[in-house]
């Protein structure tokens, strides 16, 4: 039962992610690092589930999301003009 909860957690987290990332862009080199670090913790999470390791999974979902969401709220990554602020 865990188990399913976890993969419904790391499905739902991991389309969300994938639907904000590519509509953000950098402002500064910090916004880079920023995206680069967020682009980098997704692929880990993909790799950790591919290996059955959901924890880490998700884990490396947080992770992208902390970078995503500081990069936002101290405007180092800006989204594409059509999309607000959650």
């Amino acid at each position: 039962m865990l188990k399913n909860e976890l993969l419904r957690e790391i499905e739902k987290w991991t389309e969300k992610l994938e639907e904000r990332l590519p509509k953000l862009k950098p402002v500064d080199d910090s916004g880079k690092e920023l995206l680069e670090n967020a682009r980098a913790y997704r692929r880990d999470s993909e790799h950790f589930l591919e290996n059955d390791r959901l924890i880490e999974s998700y884990e490396s979902l947080i992770w992208a999301w902390a970078y995503v969401d500081i990069g936002e709220r101290l405007d180092h990554l800006e989204r594409s003009r059509d999309q607000s602020r959650e």
